[in-house]
């Protein structure tokens, strides 16, 4: 892709140390690094150098720790993004059982990801790509490395709660959707380690 980030990691920050450290020295190396690595949740998500003690990390640790590189030798335009998208059967078939036994058709799911020069860069996982959720887009906003954990959760519980009001029909709390949730995060995870 022509419009992907490019920079030459030269930072003596934290990030950028750990980076050299593998004898990774570009930003497009690191991506790829960053998307290799095994899909799961971190122990401490406000400590952005978990990453490489858990060797693992989701879609806020993973794109948080590319903006912060990023910020660390100075380059700018990469926005890290939140976006609540539809997440439903058709984008994400490997939740549809729960969303059937659920009777849900979707739900809106919180999503980080990354954007420089209008272009949306998704690095989650090897197989990741923005087609999986950008069609299903509902809302977007830039957000800070330090807001992927308390803000996220904070945000996207509230857009749920927007969303039972607007859905009367669902008659779930938000709980029983955040229940649901977990399931599906759950189940994602358990494939995408199997897949890797």
């Amino acid at each position: 892709m022509n419009n992907q980030p490019h920079f030459s990691i030269n930072s003596t920050a934290p990030l950028s140390i750990l980076f050299l450290k593998q004898h990774i020295n570009t930003f497009k190396d690191a991506a790829t690094f960053i998307k290799q690595l095994p899909y799961g949740r971190n122990a401490n998500k406000n400590d952005l150098t978990s990453i490489f003690t858990d060797n693992c990390g989701t879609c806020s640790t993973k794109h948080a720790v590319l903006k912060e590189l990023a910020a660390e030798n100075n380059f700018e335009g990469l926005d890290l993004m939140l976006g609540l998208f539809k997440m439903s059967a058709k984008n994400t078939p490997k939740i549809s059982a729960i969303l059937q036994k659920n009777k849900l058709t979707y739900f809106p799911e919180a999503h980080t990801y990354l954007k420089f020069n209008n272009c949306i860069f998704d690095y989650t996982t090897i197989a990741s790509k923005p087609a999986d959720f950008v069609n299903d887009l509902m809302e977007e906003i830039i957000i800070q490395p330090y807001q992927i954990s308390d803000f996220k959760v904070d945000y996207h519980k509230k857009r749920l709660t927007d969303w039972l009001e607007k859905n009367p029909s669902i008659n779930y709390t938000l709980n029983d959707v955040w229940a649901i949730r977990e399931q599906c995060i759950q189940k994602l995870s358990e494939t995408i380690t199997k897949n890797d």
